[in-house]
């Protein structure tokens, strides 16, 4: 009897030491390479987030989470290699990344080997919660088609003809996939690709022009770009001689910059800071310029939900870091964001959430193009296909 009862006991200092063991968040993110400039805000959203909803704490039904930082220098080679070894070597509970969608897809099938979760943020291409998605994918970050689909509610209108600009790979060719199936009135007559780390828009912005000139109606080009260059410059080649506009979708404060100067032009977007209304925006918008000296940027609003999203799930859990336990907890899940609620839809993992039509205004007191609210478009709006083959 005695055997028994301090054989129970053992079994319950396993037990405890076992549940007071950290939670391990692995962000394996571009920290260094072309898209450095994204992944620091999300890494500086992560923390946020769960500070924020930790109360400071860093610990959810008595366990500490740590986060370990992994650099995947916008390869993908190397992101799949960091997976592997953050599942592995670090016991990693969960992985948060990457920016890239070309490393996304790459990650994508060292989850499922290793059957643990990957929270994508804030890779956008369709096919990482679409045909390459596994079970062990979710998303906080938006995806092509919630782009597409809010940006087609400011230009699909008949008589208007577009010409899309966009990055040659997964991000850029997903993004006018997507534009062209949101279009239901509105016509594409050009699709310009051109490489992720180009500078010389000129021979695009030709070809662009000819696509347009001589249609009838409205005529715009879309751009969807990321990262480094500046396609806006076509700007300086005059479109508008015939009578053609420049339009994007929302990005980063700096790459808004230079639409300072297109007045009127509209669009819609992920997040910009002076958009929602509500408690977790205003702590977010207070606490990084506190700390950073300027608002929260595009990016730094997914990372926060990210953030959010572990913590809401390990409460859920009580704790309990197995993997499909974090899986039924987190199907179907609603959690508050600085965007409002969102909710990872139960057939492939993606957060349905608001997106919000904009229209540029020039505010001489910030160097950045003010995206002004029209309207926001809430996860009822937006009609976003679920493309998964499971």
């Amino acid at each position: 009897m005695k055997r028994l009862l301090l054989a129970a006991l053992a079994g319950l200092c396993m037990s405890s030491a076992a549940a007071a063991k950290d939670f391990v968040v692995a962000h394996v993110y571009d920290k260094t390479g072309p898209l450095e400039a994204y992944a620091k805000q999300t890494q500086a959203g992560l923390m946020l987030g769960l500070e924020y909803a930790t109360q400071g704490s860093m610990t959810v039904a008595g366990r500490k989470i740590r986060v370990i930082e992994k650099d995947n220098q916008g390869k993908p080679d190397v992101a799949r290699a960091q997976l592997a070894s953050a599942y592995a070597d670090d016991n990693a509970d969960i992985a948060v990344g990457p920016t890239s969608s070309g490393v996304a897809l790459a990650m994508l099938p060292i989850a499922e080997e290793y059957e643990k979760i990957l929270l994508v943020e804030p890779a956008v291409a369709d096919s990482i919660t679409g045909d390459k998605w596994n079970r062990y994918i979710f998303r906080t970050g938006r995806n092509s088609s919630q782009d597409a689909i809010a940006n087609a509610v400011a230009f699909d209108q008949a008589g208007t003809s577009i010409a899309m600009l966009a990055q040659d790979y997964a991000f850029g060719r997903d993004g006018v996939k997507a534009f062209k199936s949101a279009l239901k009135n509105a016509k594409i007559v050009h699709e310009e690709y051109l490489p992720a780390n180009a500078t010389d828009f000129t021979a695009g912005a030709q070809r662009l022009f000819d696509a347009l000139k001589d249609q009838p109606g409205r005529k715009i080009i879309f751009i969807l770009w990321a990262g480094a260059g500046n396609p806006f410059k076509i700007a300086d080649l005059d479109p508008q001689r015939f009578g053609i506009e420049i339009a994007t979708g929302g990005n980063t404060l700096a790459a808004m910059t230079p639409l300072k100067s297109l007045v009127g032009m509209e669009g819609a977007t992920y997040y910009y800071y002076g958009i929602p209304k509500n408690p977790i925006n205003d702590w977010l918008v207070a606490e990084h310029q506190k700390r950073y000296g300027q608002p929260p940027d595009f990016f730094t609003a997914g990372g926060m939900a990210s953030g959010i999203a572990i913590a809401t799930a390990l409460a859920r859990t009580k704790g309990d870091s197995d993997t499909d336990a974090l899986i039924k907890a987190m199907e179907g899940m609603s959690f508050d964001t600085p965007k409002g609620k969102m909710t990872f839809r139960p057939e492939d993992h993606q957060a349905m959430q608001s997106m919000y039509h904009f229209r540029i205004k020039n505010d001489p007191s910030v160097p950045w193009a003010v995206q002004d609210l029209v309207r926001e478009i809430t996860p009822d709006q937006m009609s976003v296909p679920i493309q998964n083959k499971r």
